[in-house]
């Protein structure tokens, strides 16, 4: 992943369908506000909801994010760590399925919410992607 290894996020805990990503704060990401990029901080719940999605899966069942959406709580300062929870469903065809990652800084402090929606399509036998409620929240959507 080129890009998204451009902001430098280190994954802290990999397990099929849960992911742990800690982006640490260098003035390589910063705003002019010398807080965290908001675009850093967005590459971070996109990252941390892949990794947690595409390890869930079963084997012919892919995945792209067609949405993000990101609420900004407060500036974050210091290093952010995103975790999230995703649990297999039914997919048949293409299947949305809507992740919210919630991102804190060192102190825990909420500093925003990253919602990625992940269109994941199955092969022809289908395939297994559910979501359940944990440190994140999900749905799952059947349709385009």
């Amino acid at each position: 992943m080129p890009y998204t290894g451009s902001v430098g996020a280190r994954v802290t805990l990999l397990e099929p369908g849960e992911a742990e990503v800690r982006l640490r704060d260098r003035r390589r990401i910063r705003n002019h506000l010398a807080s965290v990029h908001a675009v850093a901080l967005v590459n971070l719940g996109e990252l941390t909801s892949g990794l947690a999605i595409l390890t869930a899966l079963e084997d012919g069942v892919r995945g792209i994010p067609i949405r993000l959406d990101t609420e900004f709580i407060r500036k974050a300062r210091g290093d952010v760590t995103a975790r999230v929870h995703f649990v297999p469903v039914e997919v048949n065809g293409e299947t949305d399925v809507v992740l919210q990652v919630p991102l804190h800084d060192e102190s825990g402090q909420l500093v925003a919410r990253v919602t990625a929606t992940w269109r994941l399509r199955g092969s022809r036998e289908g395939g297994l992607a559910e979501v359940r409620s944990g440190t994140a929240t999900g749905t799952a959507v059947s349709g385009p």
